[in-house]
């Protein structure tokens, strides 16, 4: 794939930040093949994102550090470090850990990580685990999948990819299926998907739903919204003319 797609990415996300936000960066990555993915340097910006602000790492360096008992900062640094494929490359992001594994899932290609007010606002609130539970509406479940992944507060680098793994791992055996959406409690949001498309879609469609939920909730004076049943969700996850309509998007 074109190292052009992520940067495309990266600036529509970015500028998404900027809207949403005075100042919040997150991070994109690519997978290139079996043995290398392309993630956002550390202290790249995600709106003004070029080539030289990216990392190319090797899988094999960073995927086996999710089974450590215990890292210090400095030797989760160095194995940044090491597992670039050219010591010319930036330091790859702390977070490239888990989109190293996030990459490995089955159809996932393009990974974003932002942090939406709009999101996090709910993220920070007594709704964070409902908000990843629930649908609200039929365009929420065709872009974000029929519930997100709840990872509960966890100290951003190796802990916080070690927590996804296991949250994301625990959701594939309930549902049987790959999420879309990873939602960070105090934190933010998380997209994956095969194209830049359907990582661009979730993450604007989780943005407008975080601001549905707060809305609902405001005029049910602080009640919760009233959800879709799990049978109306598996209805829209399950109907031909939304699968048609995932493909015809790039979802």
């Amino acid at each position: 794939m074109s190292l052009d797609a992520l940067l495309n990415l990266s600036h529509q996300l970015g500028r998404e930040e900027r809207r949403l936000a005075i100042l919040g960066e997150g991070n994109t990555s690519m997978r290139h093949d079996a043995e290398t993915f392309t993630v956002k340097a550390s202290g790249s910006n995600l709106a003004t994102l070029s080539a030289a602000g990216t990392a190319t790492c090797r899988f094999d360096k960073l995927v086996p550090l999710l089974s450590a008992a215990s890292m210090t900062d400095k030797e989760v640094d160095d194995a940044l470090f090491a597992a670039r494929v050219s010591p010319d490359m930036k330091k790859p992001s702390v977070e490239a850990i888990f989109h190293a594994y996030l990459l490995t899932l089955p159809g996932v290609n393009f990974v974003g990580h932002t942090h939406p007010i709009t999101v996090n606002q709910l993220l920070c609130s007594r709704h964070a685990r409902t908000f990843a539970k629930c649908r609200l509406f039929p365009d929420e479940i065709v872009c974000c999948g029929v519930e997100s992944v709840f990872v509960p507060y966890t100290d951003p680098g190796l802990k916080l990819s070690q927590a996804i793994k296991t949250a994301v791992e625990d959701y594939i055996k309930r549902l049987s299926r790959p999420p879309r959406v990873i939602l960070l409690e105090n934190h933010g949001f998380i997209a994956l998907g095969a194209t830049p498309e359907s990582v661009l879609a979730a993450t604007l469609m989780g943005a407008k739903a975080a601001e549905i939920f707060a809305g609902a909730a405001a005029a049910s004076g602080g009640a919760e919204p009233v959800f879709l049943s799990p049978e109306q969700v598996e209805r829209i996850a399950g109907r031909p003319d939304e699968h048609y309509r995932q493909k015809a998007l790039g979802l």
